[in-house]
């Protein structure tokens, strides 16, 4: 577990392709994995202490909508406005939570559908929307990521070509 390596949280919890998960345990790390062109959004309310990772495959939901009632998650535009909603139900206040961003890379050299440029770009547009700012991010290149985000401190990192680095 890469949470307990970092004497972060003892419960590591994944989140999945198309998932999100949203908690108020101080004891658990928060991590996704596999961060292609997909986008990996980790928010975190510091006074309220709820923290929420998600892990979105495509850029817009219009692409295919019987797709996204079944899964949200799946989007860019609607997963990330899923993840802040319940962020929001459990008492985060937009003027105080930290984005931390991983992903959006290119898939090969004639990246022509540029997903991981469009997820990025809607990532921006609805976290503005929100009047959330980005406050650290690791995207683009053509490596994977995995992200982690620690409950307790907030302390979010990024693993890539086996350097854990930190947001």
């Amino acid at each position: 577990m890469l949470g307990a390596e970092l004497g972060l949280g003892s419960t590591q919890r994944n989140v999945g392709i198309a998932e999100a998960i949203v908690t108020d345990d101080a004891d658990e790390v928060l991590v996704t994995h596999a961060l292609g062109s997909c986008i990996g959004v980790a928010l975190f309310d510091p006074r309220k202490g709820v923290a929420g990772m998600v892990h979105c495959m495509l850029p817009l939901s219009r692409q295919n909508p019987a797709r996204a009632a079944e899964n949200p998650y799946y989007f860019t535009d609607t997963g990330v406005a899923e993840l802040l909603q319940e962020m929001f139900d459990r008492g985060a206040r937009r003027s105080r939570i930290i984005a931390k961003v991983a992903g959006a890379a290119a898939q090969n050299t004639d990246d022509m559908f540029r997903i991981g440029q469009r997820n990025h770009a809607v990532l921006r547009r609805v976290l503005w929307k929100n009047d959330i700012l980005i406050a650290t991010e690791d995207i683009g290149g053509r490596d994977h990521r995995t992200l982690l985000l620690d409950v307790r401190s907030g302390r979010t990192f990024v693993k890539k070509n086996d350097v854990l680095t930190e947001l």
